[in-house]
C-alpha cells in the first residue's frame, strides 16, 4: 500500500531526526562551554518530537473524522487532499473510497427497500402486523381497503368483520390457515387467512395475510357450470340433429304417399310433423342455453348514474305496459359516477326490474320497485333492486343464480346466471336480501 510506504518512511526519518537531536543534546550537556549548542539541539528535539507528534496525531484524526462520518451517517465527508505529503493524500483517496463505497451501498439499500415496501403495498392480498403488545397495523393497501369499518388497533375492534375473524387473528398459530366469512363493505366474503412470524426490532412479529377467495370460488363454480351446460347442450344437439332431419324427412315421403288420402297415413304424417316440430323446439332451446357458456366481453367506461337511472326507469314504464306499477328512483349523491360496462349492466338491472315487477303484481295490489344507486365503499358502486311481493325464501337464495333453476312458470332460469356472470367479470358480486317491505332486495356491488 502506497500510503504505507510513504507513511513508515516520514516516520522514520522523523524518528531519526528526532534521536539525533537527543544524542546532540546528550553531547553538548556532557561537553563544556557549548552554552549556544546545548539551546540549538533543545530546540531541535522540540521541534523534531512536534513534528513526530503531528505525524502520528495526523493519521489518529483523519481516522477519527472517517469513524464519526460512519457514525453519523455523514456519507458526503471528504478526505483526500490533493499535495499532501508523506502519502496522507493516498490515505484520504482510500478513506474517499470506502466512504463512496458505503454510498452507494445505501442508495442500493434504500432502493431496495423502497422496492420491497412498493411491492408489499401493492400486493392482492391484505397484510396485518400485530406487533408483541397485540396492536394490529394494516401495511398495504389492500388491508386498508378491505378492514375500513373499523376504529382501533386492538383485535377487538375487528369484530365488525366477524367474531371469528376477531378471534383468529389472536388464535391462528403462525404456519398455519384458516377460510373463514368475514362481513366487508360487498357483503360476506369468504377468505383464507394465513399467518407468519418474523422477528423484529428484537420481538417477534405476527404477520396476518388475508386473501379473498370468493371471487375465485364463485368464477370457479361458473365455469364449472359453464362446462357442464356446454358438454350437456353438445350432446344433445348432437343426438337431436339426425332425430329433426329424419322427421323431416318421414314427413315428405309420408306426403307424397298421402295421394290417396289415405287417413292413417295422415296420422302418421301429423305425428312425424308433431316430432320435427318439438324437436325444432328442443334445439331453439339448447342453442339458447348456450349463450350462458360464452363469457360476457366488458367494456368498462365511466359514466354519470342519474342519466341511466333514468333511462332505465323510462325502459321499464314502457316495457309491458308497468304504468300501474310505482316505481322509485334514488342516485346517491345525485352527481355519482358508475365505472362499468352501461350495456351489460343496464340488461342486468333491467331484468332484475322485469323480474321484481312479476312479483310485486303477483301478490300485491299496489305493486312497488325501487331502483337505487349509491356510494359503496372504496370507490364502489352500489345498485339495489328491491319489490313489496312475496320475497325469496331462504334455502332458495342460492339456487336462483343456478342456471335453468327458477320459480316462475314462463321463466328461462338464465337471467340471473348471466346476471352473476356479468358481476363477476365486473370484479363485483350479486346478492339477494330481504326488503324493508317484505319483499325481494337484489344488491349489485361492483
Amino acid at each position: 500500500m502506497g500510503f504505507d510506504r510513504h507513511y513508515s518512511a516520514g516516520l522514520a526519518l522523523r524518528l531519526a531526526i528526532t534521536m539525533a537531536c537527543l544524542a546532540a543534546l546528550a553531547w553538548s550537556l556532557l561537553t563544556p562551554d557549548l552554552g549556544a549548542v546545548r539551546i540549538l539541539c533543545s530546540i531541535g528535539v522540540v521541534a523534531s518530537g512536534l513534528g513526530l507528534w503531528r505525524h502520528v496525531r495526523r493519521v489518529n484524526f483523519e481516522l477519527a473524522r472517517f469513524v464519526e462520518a460512519i457514525e453519523f451517517g455523514d456519507l458526503q465527508a471528504r478526505f483526500a487532499r490533493p499535495g499532501s505529503d508523506s502519502g496522507f493524500d493516498q490515505l484520504g483517496e482510500a478513506l474517499d473510497r470506502a466512504i463512496r463505497k458505503l454510498r452507494d451501498e445505501r442508495v442500493r439499500l434504500q432502493e431496495a427497500s423502497r422496492f420491497y415496501e412498493a411491492l408489499a403495498d401493492d400486493a392482492p392480498a391484505a397484510l396485518l402486523t400485530i406487533d408483541p403488545d397485540g396492536r394490529i397495523e394494516p401495511v398495504n393497501k389492500a388491508a386498508r381497503k378491505l378492514f375500513n369499518r373499523h376504529v382501533g388497533v386492538r383485535p377487538d375492534d375487528y369484530a365488525p368483520y366477524g367474531g371469528d375473524f376477531a378471534a383468529t387473528l389472536t388464535g391462528l398459530e403462525p404456519g398455519r390457515s384458516q377460510t373463514m366469512l368475514i362481513e366487508t363493505d360487498i357483503g360476506p366474503q369468504r377468505v383464507l387467512v394465513r399467518c407468519a412470524s418474523l422477528t423484529r426490532f428484537g420481538g417477534a412479529t405476527r404477520v396476518i395475510a388475508v386473501q379473498v377467495i370468493q371471487q375465485a370460488l364463485n368464477a370457479v363454480e361458473v365455469a364449472a357450470q359453464s362446462d357442464l351446460i356446454r358438454v350437456l347442450t353438445h350432446e344433445i344437439m348432437n343426438s337431436m340433429t339426425p332425430v329433426t332431419s329424419l322427421a323431416r324427412t318421414a314427413s315428405d315421403l309420408m306426403a307424397q304417399a298421402d295421394a290417396n288420402g289415405d287417413p292413417l297415413i295422415a296420422d302418421a304424417r301429423a305425428a312425424v310433423d308433431t316430432l320435427a316440430r318439438r324437436a325444432d323446439g328442443v334445439m331453439h332451446f339448447v342453442e339458447t342455453y348456450r349463450t350462458i357458456t360464452r363469457p360476457p366481453q366488458v367494456h368498462r367506461r365511466i359514466f354519470a348514474a342519474r342519466p341511466f337511472a333514468d333511462e332505465l326507469a323510462k325502459l321499464f314504464v314502457a316495457d309491458d305496459d308497468r304504468s300501474r306499477i310505482r316505481l322509485d328512483v334514488g342516485v346517491t349523491p345525485d352527481d355519482h359516477r358508475i365505472d362499468a360496462d352501461p350495456d351489460l349492466l343496464a340488461q342486468v338491472v333491467i331484468n332484475l326490474l322485469r323480474n321484481a315487477a312479476d312479483a310485486a303484481e303477483l301478490y300485491r295490489d299496489q305493486p312497488e320497485v325501487s331502483l337505487t344507486i349509491s356510494l359503496a365503499g372504496a370507490g364502489r358502486t352500489r345498485i339495489e333492486v328491491a319489490d313489496n311481493g312475496k320475497g325469496v325464501p331462504e334455502e332458495l337464495r342460492h339456487d336462483i343464480f343456478l342456471p335453468f333453476f327458477t320459480t316462475k312458470k314462463t321463466g328461462s332460469g338464465i337471467g340471473l346466471s348471466l346476471a352473476r356472470q356479468v358481476l363477476l367479470a365486473h370484479d363485483g358480486s350479486i346478492e339477494i336480501d330481504s326488503a324493508p317491505s317484505g319483499g325481494a332486495l337484489f344488491r349489485l356491488i361492483f
